[in-house]
């Protein structure tokens, strides 16, 4: 007679049919009858997906089941994936060793803000708040072990990196430029927010003769890629062609690099500068180029002539007003039409100004009488878009014309698209292509201003009022974007950056032609993905995509508020996101 009961399992079966395995799940309840151990079959399980069927199985051993719900709270989630990504970035690159070779609360905070301008730029107020233990934004201040900040903790650790600045840039100058470096700089004005600094200014007049708002400048350091070395403040109203000799002193005393080419725009390396500040640093080598003025001169000399460009657009020249110097003449014949264009529209919409003015003295009622009064009106709008000089202006007590002045707007026209380039630099050491493609290699510099200025870092609101943290307000920044440069190069692929500079600059024909996009480049602009098939990112999207994978705290139910079994976990990152951590060879870690 057979028992009741018995013990219920799963048993698995496989069997091989022309080269193929088929395997059957079924759920057998095993008993006794007499002697005997039976087993009888009581379903089959097979068309169950395979991990219900682990779950039958395990349960039937004993295995008691319960759904997350039931077992853990997750008391809290921080971002954490954006947070890693570029803390992780700046210990690769040891900036934190560059900052301070030995560990330290100050140190921790400075890298905290640094990571902070990248993730969530902000004020110094609500940096701290989001460090705060329970208005975290994200995961850094636990990453950090800094929870305890607040905003007096920050300006004492600004203050602290501001007296280091010397020192760090030297040890970044060490890393990224070298004996005979090509050395860019140029020089930014940044809005004052505050009331009141030192280094604050008005700057110089806007186009109705007033004075602008409250600004600072700065003039930032890079090698030939774009990657930031050093940043200095001035004030507000400083010509630009007075902060490059402090930058020379600086690359060549401090730094202790010999025989650099110092690289600045037609405002900076001037007459004056080259006279007073280059020529006397002994075998310095510069780049630069000649303002609007000078050259029309040439062109009113004969040393430049049009003829030069009948079949090329560069040509190298020489004038007895610029000794010792190399000219590199370019034509552009797309900026050429478009300076044109400008220039028109321009012209026309001064002359719309001036045909009011006329027509106000020739109405009937209340005609603008007197040279005095129809002098003002003409002043207020002769030269707000920059033309005056273009213009005939015959002022009589009942009566006002004008003309274009034929001549000077041809004798403009005549260098429309036409560039010079000067350089110090001997033929067999730098071309005149090499010389023009140095000099535009300026435009990482002002790609570095956007990105500080406006796009990620933001070093604007400036509220400090104090000179010295004004100047490490500038200089964090420079070190946040010193960070994510390095990320943006690595991240090439992923995002909507040329990847192939160099086939982009081949496909240019002249190094005076407009730069163009690779054709990989451009698949990537019209698909919106990779080559291997996967979204393209801009930088912003995917530090927010990297954003989403977060830092949980959870606390298992049956502990109740025991604080000490509570443990962290991270969430698993998608394909694409592990993607970008292995490009910057970030790993997750807690």
């Amino acid at each position: 007679m057979a028992s009741r009961g018995g013990a219920a399992h799963v048993v698995t079966t496989r069997r091989n049919y022309k080269g193929k395995v088929y395997e059957t799940h079924l759920l057998r309840r095993s008993y006794r009858q007499g002697d005997k151990v039976l087993s009888e079959t009581l379903g089959n399980l097979s068309h169950l997906p395979p991990e219900v069927i682990e779950i039958i199985r395990r349960s039937l051993r004993g295995e008691t089941f319960t759904s997350a719900n039931e077992s853990f709270d997750i008391v809290r989630s921080l971002p954490h994936g954006h947070v890693a990504a570029v803390l992780g970035t700046l210990r690769n690159l040891e900036l934190d060793h560059a900052i301070a070779s030995r560990p330290s609360r100050e140190r921790d905070l400075v890298v905290a803000m640094t990571v902070a301008r990248i993730v969530e730029p902000a004020s110094k107020l609500a940096t701290a708040r989001g460090l705060g233990g329970e208005t975290q934004f994200s995961s850094l201040a636990k990453t950090l072990g800094i929870e305890s900040a607040d905003e007096d903790e920050l300006y004492a650790a600004l203050d602290w990196l501001g007296d280091r600045q010397s020192h760090i840039e030297k040890q970044l100058a060490g890393r990224q430029l070298s004996a005979g470096a090509v050395i860019l700089y140029d020089l930014t004005s940044v809005r004052y927010t505050g009331t009141e600094c030192a280094v604050a200014m008005r700057g110089r007049q806007d186009q109705e003769g007033r004075k602008r708002y409250l600004q600072i400048a700065f003039g930032l350091v890079c090698n030939a890629e774009g990657c930031p070395i050093a940043v200095e403040v001035f004030k507000g109203n400083i010509s630009d062609a007075k902060t490059l000799g402090a930058q020379v002193r600086k690359v060549t005393e401090t730094y202790g690099i010999n025989r650099v080419i110092i690289v600045g725009d037609r405002g900076i390396v001037t007459d004056s500068v080259i006279r007073d500040e280059l020529s006397q640093v002994d075998g310095l080598r510069w780049v630069g180029a000649l303002r609007a003025p000078a050259i029309r001169q040439l062109v009113r000399d004969k040393s430049i002539q049009m003829s030069l460009f009948d079949d090329r657009d560069l040509a190298e020249v020489t004038s007895p007003d610029f000794p010792n110097e190399r000219l590199a003449v370019c034509r552009n014949p797309y900026l050429a039409e478009e300076r044109a264009r400008v220039r028109e529209e321009l012209l026309k919409a001064t002359e719309k100004d001036l045909d009011d003015i006329a027509a106000a003295t020739r109405r009937a009622v209340r005609p603008l009488r007197g040279k005095d009064k129809i002098g003002v009106r003409v002043g207020k709008v002769i030269n707000k878009h920059k033309v005056s000089k273009h213009f005939v202006l015959k002022i009589t007590t009942r009566r006002f014309s004008y003309t274009r002045n034929e001549s000077k707007i041809a004798e403009e026209a005549a260098v429309d698209g036409i560039y010079v380039i000067r350089t110090n630099i001997v033929k067999a050491e730098l071309s005149a292509e090499e010389a023009v493609r140095t000099y535009k290699d300026l435009a990482v510099v002002e790609r570095a201003f956007r990105c500080m200025k406006n796009l990620d870092i933001k070093v604007r609101p400036i509220h400090h009022r104090l000179e010295n943290r004004v100047r490490a307000h500038v200089f964090l920044c420079m070190l946040a974007y010193y960070v994510e440069w390095h990320m943006r190069k690595a991240l090439t692929s992923m995002t909507f950056t040329e990847e192939d500079p160099e086939w982009a600059e081949s496909l240019r024909g002249s190094v005076v032609a407009p730069a163009k996009r690779s054709p990989m480049a451009e698949i990537k602009d019209q698909s919106k993905r990779t080559t291997d098939n996967r979204p393209v990112h801009s930088f912003q999207t995917l530090l927010k995509d990297l954003g989403t994978i977060t830092l949980n705290r959870i606390r298992p139910k049956a502990a109740g508020a025991n604080v000490s079994a509570e443990f962290d976990m991270v969430t698993t990152p998608t394909p694409l996101q592990q993607r970008a951590l292995d490009f910057l060879g970030v790993k997750l870690s807690l």
